[in-house]
């Protein structure tokens, strides 16, 4: 099976979007708002990060007026740039086509008009989509997966979630598509969405050092320590460590045997493994399949900013012509 993780020099430098009106681009995660400025030559002049305000049931308000004083930090800091666009990302249930935060667990928001609230407090219209299918349309129009019309891309770090292009078109599903991250793959344990045995409590990188935590007493920050101690020849985290790529392999090959993906781009903080996980990852998917096709496993290319440029692109397609309504 084909494994690529050095991705192209023209991928390294995504920053160029093109020439265009200027936009402003903001992605909320769970803990931080980074949020870039893209000029009319389409490049990034600025990239923040905020904290993403916590406050309950109103954490959404709180949001959106968050997105409210980082659009004024910018304005004073660059006077001359006027975006004429938000591209909105946020994590949990997502409805692109309502503009609609539907649920999110660890953030308290449910049925939240975030596009229409954001775009009423800004005076500018407004795209609106899940963070994981930001980066991916980041990644499908300007980096690893864009030699692609069927493929996945998919990142694992807190969470495991995915976005999926079919004949090079986002399919959404009501923003159920690509969750991936709470399939089935174990007996357990316990995922935070009430299922058992989920991919997300088995194999995000969370995950890997909760368990290996409980397992040993230890209290190892992240993934990259338990690998380090699997090198080292720690049994219990070659145990976590293995069981967390047996779970990933059998996931991914329910997602073959459904979709037939020419490829599948991972990201996110366990991409950053490198060898260690995508050649483990291929050997087992191969073992697993039969007359299958082998997708080509392939590291994301875009990085860290996936997310705000994938959130600037879908504000352009806003400033560019209809709106792009994804496959539901």
């Amino acid at each position: 099976m084909n494994v690529l993780t050095d991705p192209s020099p023209a991928s390294r430098h995504p920053a160029l979007l093109g020439p265009g009106l200027p936009v402003l681009a903001i992605d909320v995660g769970g803990t931080d708002m980074k949020a870039a400025l893209v000029d009319a030559d389409g490049r990034i002049v600025e990239i923040l990060r905020r904290p993403t305000p916590h406050e309950g049931a109103r954490t959404g308000e709180a949001v959106v007026e968050a997105v409210v004083a980082i659009a004024g930090e910018l304005r004073l800091a660059h006077p001359g740039l006027a975006p004429a666009a938000l591209g909105l990302l946020v994590p949990g249930h997502v409805d692109d086509a309502r503009g609609v935060g539907v649920f999110a667990e660890n953030l308290g928001w449910t049925e939240f008009p975030f596009r229409a609230a954001a775009s009423q407090a800004l005076g500018i219209p407004v795209s609106f989509s899940h963070d994981v299918r930001g980066a991916g349309e980041a990644e499908q129009r300007l980096g690893a997966a864009a030699p692609y019309r069927d493929v996945v891309v998919m990142a694992i770090g807190t969470g495991i979630a995915g976005a999926l292009f079919l004949d090079g078109r986002l399919i959404t599903g009501g923003g159920l598509v690509g969750e991936m991250g709470h399939s089935k793959v174990a007996d357990g344990p316990v995922c935070a969405c009430g299922g058992i045995g989920c991919l997300e409590a088995v194999a995000s990188a969370a995950a890997i050092a909760r368990r290996y935590n409980a397992a040993t007493g230890a209290s190892v920050p992240g993934a990259r320590e338990v690998l380090e101690r699997a090198r080292t020849g720690d049994q219990h985290a070659v145990a976590v460590w293995e069981s967390a790529l047996d779970a990933l392999a059998l996931d991914l090959s329910h997602t073959v045997a459904l979709l037939s993906p020419e490829a599948v781009v991972i990201g996110g903080g366990l991409s950053q493994a490198g060898d260690a996980l995508f050649g483990p990852l291929a050997d087992r998917l191969d073992r697993i399949l039969t007359f299958q096709r082998r997708p080509v496993l392939l590291r994301a290319s875009i990085g860290e900013n996936a997310g705000v440029i994938g959130a600037a692109l879908r504000a352009r397609d806003l400033l560019d012509g209809p709106v792009p309504h994804p496959e539901r």
